[in-house]
């Protein structure tokens, strides 16, 4: 198998530019045609069949309807808006859906499920400039996020949900002082629902943080425990007994040392000030 071969095997970006080029030559069809057909630019065409940028949704649709495809080319599209997430996270995603409790610990940004679409765009944003990301990739991430925060905090039952955040996540500016004012009223806000508690570990904690990296505790309907972890690469769910209940144990000793409810609201209202 040739380099390029497994390129597009590996990659669901070029297998949905490989498809598009070959179904246009076999129909005659020149890339300004097929643009003129699709209602885009011949350029844009051209960029996704060479796996250079990444079709949207709307883009997907538009060319299974074009080709007659049924669905053929919104099934790729979805398995490349999968690919932007971390190994794993659909899993998580599953449990966290069902989940009637929620506990949290977050080292350095605020809580997905407290970020405003400002504060998760400019994080998006860096991931396009870093090269991590592509702009379809990051748009479809901040989508995301908005439906995953609704389907857990929005729900007609709402799981009980325990944050507690490090001091550095509510000092570290993200966006612009704008962005991270917004961002703090609304985590002010959030922390009024009476299913939500929000703790802030002070850096002062030091060494008696039990933790060096974020971490999520679900208990599921059936009344056990599941953990959940990232790493750059991915994210995993820990469903050991001896692991959660080990990671229960410290998160209950993290709270115990972090500021209560009314003093973590009070640290996080001064920083807030501090942006005007």
């Amino acid at each position: 198998m040739s380099e390029q071969e497994l390129d597009v095997v590996s990659s669901p970006v070029l297998r949905f530019g490989t498809e598009l080029r070959r179904l246009r030559r076999q129909r005659g069809w020149s890339q300004n045609e097929l643009a003129k057909r699709m209602g885009y630019s011949n350029t844009l065409i051209s960029y996704l069949e060479r796996g250079q940028r990444s079709p949207t949704k709307h883009f997907a649709v538009k060319a299974d309807e074009t080709f007659g495809t049924g669905q053929a080319f919104y099934d790729m599209w979805r398995r490349i808006d999968r690919a932007s997430l971390l190994e794993g996270v659909e899993e998580y995603m599953d449990a966290e859906g069902r989940c009637r409790q929620l506990r949290t610990y977050q080292t350095s940004l605020i809580p997905g499920l407290f970020q405003t679409p400002e504060y998760a765009g400019a994080l998006a944003r860096a991931a396009v400039r870093r090269g991590s990301k592509t702009e379809a990739q990051a748009e479809e991430y901040v989508v995301f996020l908005a439906a995953r925060q609704k389907r857990v905090l929005d729900r007609a039952n709402p799981p009980r949900v325990h944050a507690v955040v490090d001091e550095g996540c509510i000092n570290r500016l993200i966006g612009g002082p704008k962005v991270m004012a917004r961002q703090l009223d609304h985590v002010i806000d959030l922390a009024d629902r009476p299913n939500i508690t929000l703790q802030v570990a002070p850096l002062s904690l030091g060494e008696l943080n039990p933790f060096t990296f974020p971490i999520v505790l679900l208990t599921l309907p059936d009344r056990s425990v599941v953990g959940y972890g990232e790493t750059h690469a991915r994210g995993y769910l820990e469903r050991g007994r001896l692991t959660c209940a080990a990671w229960e144990r410290d998160y209950d000793q993290l709270v115990v040392e972090s500021l209560a409810t009314v003093a973590s609201l009070d640290r996080i209202r001064a920083v807030r000030k501090g942006l005007e």
